[in-house]
């Protein structure tokens, strides 16, 4: 039985804690797709077209990874491509409560779909795409949070504004 694990996400920007879950899950699932959400509730600095192409040149050396931009019911995306598991990170125990509820959610909408949680390594724990935003806004310096190109885009972004 081949295994889709899907990462869902804003990935506005996708930071060096969202690679480092994905190059440890790649080695467990057959294919993992990352899924970059549209969620218009959300003010996003990048648009989804920009968030894809960043998570696919951030992931472009990993073989079994796939980036897909979607909108609408996560579930219905997952039964769409066919997926098994839903992977979530988990930061601190601050996420558990939020990610407990989503999880339950999704099991009710889609039993077929398990979800698997996954903790990035200590040194990424604090990391999140809001504080980078933040960050690079105020001037500061991301590189060593994002990938290059993710460094790049956010500075052009400012400069942009």
């Amino acid at each position: 039985m081949s295994i889709t694990a899907v990462y869902p996400g804003t990935f506005d920007p996708i930071t060096a804690g969202h690679y480092d879950l994905i190059e440890r899950a790649a080695r467990f699932y057959d294919r993992l797709v990352i899924a970059v959400a549209d969620n218009r509730n959300k003010n996003s600095l990048f648009t989804i077209d920009e968030r894809v192409q960043l998570a696919k040149t951030v992931t472009g050396s990993l073989a079994n990874v796939e980036v897909i931009g979607f909108k609408g019911l996560l579930v219905d995306f997952v039964n769409e491509i066919e997926g098994n598991v839903l992977l979530r990170g988990l930061r601190a125990v601050s996420d558990f409560e939020y990610e407990f509820q989503l999880a339950s959610m999704n099991r009710k909408l889609a039993p077929e779909v398990e979800t698997m949680f996954m903790t990035p390594a200590e040194q990424y724990a604090f990391i999140s795409s809001s504080l980078v935003r933040e960050i690079s806004a105020l001037g500061g310096d991301v590189s060593e949070f994002v990938h290059p190109a993710v460094s790049k885009a956010l500075e052009e972004k400012q400069v942009a504004r």
